[in-house]
Order: C-alpha cells, then structure tokens, then sequence
C-alpha cells in the first residue's frame, strides 16, 4: 500500500499550533499546492498536467451565475472523481431523513428535547446522524434538515459525499477532524464548519474521543454572510476570520467504500484507493471552518431589545429578497446594558421556524432549568414562544445594571420553512413532554387600578 499524506506549502494560517493550515478569508479565490508546480499558471485545462495528474472542476453554481454568486474551483488530482466510481447499491439511511418528512404530526405547541446520550457501541459519522427536523424540498434545492450527530469511531477507508446540500457542523462535545478532498480541517465546541455540497471527506475523532453536535443540511443556496446594512462595514462576522485549509492528498491504494447522500437515498460503492487524491486546487468553491467566538456582537446600548438577527453568523439566501432559506444565528456572551428594558427576548410569533441549540452555559430565555447543553427546541412557524417564568419574573424584577452574559452560546437554525418533525425525535425518551404547555405557568399580573 502506497501512502502519502502532504501539506500545502503554501503559507497559510493556523488556529492550533498541533493542527492543520488554513488560507484567510470568505469566499476568495484561493490557490494552494501540495507539490510545487502542481497547479497551473495562467490556464485551468493543460494538455498535460503536471505530475501526471487530471484537471477536474467542482460547480457549485450554474455556468451562468452573476459573478457574485458563481461559486466553483479546479482541483489537479491523482484520479478525477469518474475513476473514483463503481456499481452503487443503495444502504440503509439509518435515522436520516430528507424533506418532505412527513412522519408525524406534532402537536401545536412549542417543543424541546434533553440531549441525545453517545451510544456505547462503536458508530461512526454516518452511523450517528439523528435528523430532528426536515423542512422544504430536497428536490426543489429549498429547505433544510436539522440532525444531530453521534459519533463513537472515526471513518476509517470510509469516503462520503452530500449531493443533497452543504453541511453546517456545529459541535457541542467532543473535536472532530474532517480529512475532506480540498485538505484538513480541525473543529472543537465553539467554532463551525461548512462543507459544500459534492465535497468528498471522511469524518474522524480527535483524540479518539466521543463526539456529539447538531448538523444543518442545507439543500438550498449556499451560506454566505449576510448584509450588515446601517451597521456598515465591521463588526459580526468579519470575513478574514473564516479559514479554509490548505491542500492535502492521499494517495492511498487499499480497499474502501463512498457513501454518496442523492435524493434523499445513501448509495455505496466499494473502491480501490482514496478519493481524498486532490494535489492542487484553486477557485472559491470549499469547506471552510469558523471560530464562533471571533463573531463581534452588537446591541441596543440605551433602550428596548433589538431583533435576533443582528446575531446572523451565516445566511442561506432565497428567491425573496429579505427572506432567508435559513439563517444561521447565535447568542453569544455579551454585555446587557438597555435602560428600563426587558432584557431577555419578548414573547412573539414568527413566520419563521426555529430550531435551537445550545453548545454551553444557560440561554437567558430558559433559565427555569430543562435547557441544557446538548439539548434542542423547535418553535414553529406562527407558533408562540417566549421566556419560561424563572426567565420572566428575574427580567422583570431585576437591578438594570450593566450585566455581562458570561459562558453562554447558544443558536438556530431558522427557516422560512415550517419544520417537520421526525417519528424517531418524536419517539425518542429525551422528548420533553411537559415542555408544550410551559407558557400556562406564567402569572396573571394585571391591576387595571395599578397603571
């Protein structure tokens, strides 16, 4: 067996010292090369590529998409994918479910769940997907599915591939380590990372310790980060914080299967090799990774709450303008300082649905226990939701001081979508039956005597 596994020489920067490298920066167009001489000079389609390797380009977006939109990258790599091929047989999905779900029907009402405990028996990335929720229409490239992933054992000689959508991972527990085609790239609690769509990679452990963390699979537009508009130039999320690693390849001659995720279906094929073969490559179609904590808050500073999307990280556009496919939001440590201001968020109906989760400390709207890290909700499209009593009556009561929201992080993923949920969530034992009816506990407080 002939194994080689190398680094771009490229400089680049790095967020571990013991990890991989990465290139600066959202949507640039980058180069990078793991042999020098490797990527062409000038031209994408030499007559013969350097080092006897094939030019292959990845499309994220049609041909003639606006330049601004027009997402694709050229990768020179050991076998093109069409090498990388069998005969595909379909497997079982496991708990993976692709829009339109319509396994059950939930009631109206707010709805929460306890964290998913890791299984004691050996799983792997694809193993452990637990999908939650499905919204829209796989097939109409619109919606969303909001899993919750479980991992025990690395992929080992094991490839997959999503031709459903892009992947936000969003980890909770545990480091994972996503060897993808385009290079390597490390995630830990408290920062994200994206796979595109038709990017190959294989899902590994860090350390060999367990995992635990919540997945979007986006079927629509790609994420892009949203207009900041009157806030201007800085601020949110700042572009040169998003890394996207280096070139890396295997060359690695052993058996092997690709799992590829089409239609709602996983199909198997068995292979010779790694597909994770890419030498070169350059465009701005990739993977990249994210450091939640680098996002820059900002908030009201004198009165009144301002509206949850001053916190969006990441935006999945739709064909209305203003109305996102999904956006992904977070509430991150901060300073609350409004005057005369109920601080935590107010009680409203949204057209759009929320699914929540929380990767550490207390979400300031729950603070009545039951929302834990690891744990998630779902409020619905025109369903009521809001802070439960403990929440309340501690906003309403307290001394307005400056106070700083300290080891909190919590997010959604929202959607112009109503969500679906699945019989497995449904079903599962950690379903919070007694969550539905949280709004009854809150007190009558009206005095028409008491202005």
């Amino acid at each position: 067996m002939n194994h080689s596994v190398r680094p771009s020489l490229t400089p680049a920067q790095s967020s571990r010292t013991d990890g991989p490298a990465y290139l600066s920066g959202f949507g640039n167009g980058f180069e990078t090369e793991a042999l020098p001489g490797a990527l062409p000079i000038g031209r994408n389609s030499p007559q013969k590529c350097a080092y006897g390797l094939y030019a292959e380009q990845l499309s994220g977006s049609p041909f003639t998409a606006p330049r601004a939109t027009n997402e694709r990258s050229w990768l020179y790599r050991i076998r093109p994918t069409v090498a990388h091929w069998g005969s595909f047989e379909k497997v079982d999905a496991g708990l993976w479910r692709t829009a339109p779900c319509t396994e059950m029907d939930m009631p109206l009402a707010p709805l929460r769940w306890n964290p998913l405990p890791l299984p004691e028996t050996a799983q792997t990335f694809l193993e452990g997907i637990h999908t939650v929720t499905t919204a829209g229409d796989v097939a109409a490239q619109s919606g969303m599915g909001s899993h919750i992933y479980l991992v025990t054992r690395s992929m080992r000689d094991e490839y997959f591939y999503n031709a459903d959508g892009e992947m936000l991972f969003v980890p909770q527990q545990g480091e994972l380590r996503l060897w993808t085609e385009f290079g390597i790239i490390d995630i830990e609690p408290g920062e994200i990372a994206v796979i595109p769509r038709g990017v190959k990679l294989r899902v590994e452990l860090r350390d060999e310790q367990p995992a635990r963390g919540y997945l979007c699979e986006n079927y629509g537009g790609a994420f892009s980060l949203p207009e900041r508009g009157p806030i201007g130039a800085n601020c949110l999320a700042n572009p040169r914080d998003f890394l996207t690693p280096v070139a890396a390849y295997e060359d690695r001659d052993a058996p092997s299967t690709m799992t590829v995720k089409w239609g709602g279906n996983l199909w198997r094929t068995e292979l010779q090799h790694s597909p994770l073969d890419v030498v070169a490559w350059h465009g701005n179609y990739a993977p990249y990774k994210y450091d939640l904590r680098r996002f820059s808050p900002v908030g009201p500073i004198l009165f009144d709450h301002a509206d949850p999307s001053i916190f969006t990280v990441l935006t999945s556009p739709s064909e209305t303008p203003g109305t996102a496919n999904i956006d992904f939001v977070i509430f991150p440590e901060r300073w609350l300082v409004a005057e005369n201001t109920f601080r935590p968020p107010w009680y409203h109906m949204n057209v759009m649905s929320e699914f929540m989760g929380l990767i550490k400390g207390v979400y300031d709207a729950k603070t009545g226990g039951g929302f834990v890290p690891g744990g998630f909700s779902l409020h619905n499209c025109m369903l009521p939701h809001g802070p439960d009593m403990a929440a309340f009556e501690a906003a309403s009561n307290a001394e307005l001081k400056p106070h700083k929201l300290e080891g909190t992080l919590a997010f959604m993923f929202e959607t112009r979508f109503p969500q679906r949920v699945t019989r497995y969530a449904a079903e599962v034992p950690e379903f919070q039956t007694e969550y539905t009816g949280y709004g009854r506990g809150l007190r009558k407080h009206f005095d028409p005597s008491r202005p």
